[in-house]
């Protein structure tokens, strides 16, 4: 599903983070730590092992730090939009939500019911709109564990067709995956309590970690633990380690970009087989204000049979925006068709929602499509059915040198930017506690 800083400039917080990258050695001393990845679990290992005065090298292969959290301006530097994480989940105890307030983020308020619902290009009726909220209405006591380890879609199975309509609509608008493919234990196991909708969480991040030094444009491509130093190949040369934290997504490591050697033991790659990546997916449509007011509509969905059913937020924060939101298999098809693809058929289906006076009213699109974006290859991790544990086992170091950090790492916080934090500050500890420190 998972998982930024407002005032400067993307360009600003690019350029000072360049600045501060330190220059890569073929040999770093000994007792250095290697991290892959500068998402929020890369940054925040950084930040404690920064405080604990421990050295690291930081390395990341995007030209920007944030990962899957990032405020897009594709659209206008007046229309940004976060094409990742813009919620603070479980902010009761979410790291996050004190760091926004201190910031003066802004938040927006929401109730989780769209307005408005088209199907298949005509409004639902009363009928249908009853049926759909009734599908949700008991889906949290049939996606209780009652034993094993079954998926959402069987879990809800047990409720009639209604209740199996919504547990897909939950999967795919919350997780980004059909729920043939979610492990309901593990869904279960998800915290839960008050969602901050925040303005610019892609900004937030970048500029509360814009004084650790990185090392953008900077991939790695392959990790050989085998020695008693751990060796990090990278586009600029070799690092050597005495331990390295990896927080690349898991559909980074399940693509071989990364080559291991030797290859992971069994239990840890048996973990990593247990974990998919989602395709949460966003477009971004800038629209006329002349023409028309999304805030005047309030949030949408649109269902097509036989299509992906979009979840548009309408106008948000005030601005002349509507993005849609879509997951599961048809948000990969769209991925995989391309940013012109995505916006027509985006556009196409505001027109349902807005009626006539959708006509000529989006002047431009933006596609975030994690799936086909090869530093991410999905939206955040997915435990599939039968494999409740994968989260937890991928967590035990390997070797005493190597260690895997992130949101799908984060147990009842994973698929969330708050979950990563926590993750990349446990594995930290997990470092210095292996190094003595």
């Amino acid at each position: 599903m998972r998982p930024a800083q407002p005032t400067p400039t993307r360009r600003a917080i690019i350029a000072s983070t360049l600045l501060a990258a330190p220059a890569l050695r073929a040999a770093a001393r000994g007792g250095t730590v290697v991290i892959v990845g500068a998402g929020s679990a890369g940054l925040a290992a950084a930040a404690a092992l920064r405080a604990a005065g421990q050295s690291f090298t930081l390395v990341e292969a995007r030209d920007r730090i944030g990962g899957r959290a990032y405020t897009d301006r594709a659209l206008g530097v007046d229309c940004p939009f976060d094409a990742g994480a813009e919620y603070i989940h479980w902010a009761e105890h979410n790291p996050w939500a004190p760091i926004a307030r201190a910031a003066k983020a802004r938040f927006a308020r929401e109730d989780g019911w769209a307005r408005t619902l088209t199907i298949d290009g005509r409004p639902a009726t009363d009928a249908e709109k009853a049926a759909r909220r009734a599908g949700f209405s008991g889906l949290d006591a049939l996606l209780e564990p009652k034993g094993g380890d079954p998926s959402l879609a069987e879990a809800a199975r047990a409720g009639g067709r209604d209740a199996e309509l919504a547990a897909a609509g939950l999967s795919r608008l919350s997780l980004g995956e059909d729920p043939e493919r979610v492990s309901a234990v593990d869904y279960d196991r998800l915290w839960s309590g008050t969602d901050l909708w925040v303005d610019g969480y892609g900004d937030l991040l970048a500029r509360h970690f814009s004084d650790l030094p990185v090392s953008l444009g900077c991939p790695v491509r392959a990790i050989d633990w085998s020695g008693r130093e751990v060796r990090v190949e990278t586009a600029r040369g070799t690092l050597s380690a005495a331990a390295v934290i990896v927080t690349v997504p898991v559909g980074v490591l399940k693509s071989g970009a990364i080559r291991l050697t030797p290859k992971l033991p069994d239990g840890a790659q048996a973990a990593l087989d247990g974990l998919q990546m989602g395709a949460y997916t966003k477009v971004g449509l800038r629209l006329d204000p002349t023409k028309v007011d999304p805030t005047a509509f309030g949030d949408a969905v649109s269902i097509a049979t036989g299509g992906p059913t979009l979840y548009f937020e309408m106008g948000p924060f005030g601005r002349s925006l509507a993005v849609a939101n879509l997951g599961g298999d048809l948000a990969r098809d769209l991925c995989r068709a391309g940013e012109a693809a995505a916006v027509a058929l985006a556009t196409e289906r505001l027109g349902a929602v807005l009626g006539e006076k959708a006509k000529g009213a989006v002047l431009a699109g933006r596609l975030a499509g994690w799936w086909t974006d090869p530093h991410a290859c999905g939206s955040y991790a997915i435990v599939a059915p039968g494999h409740a544990a994968a989260r937890d086992h991928l967590r035990e170091p390997v070797g005493g040198r190597l260690f895997f950090a992130g949101e799908a790492l984060a147990g009842g916080g994973a698929m969330t930017v708050g979950g990563a934090t926590l993750d990349g500050e446990r594995a930290a500890r997990d470092v210095l506690k292996a190094l003595g420190a």
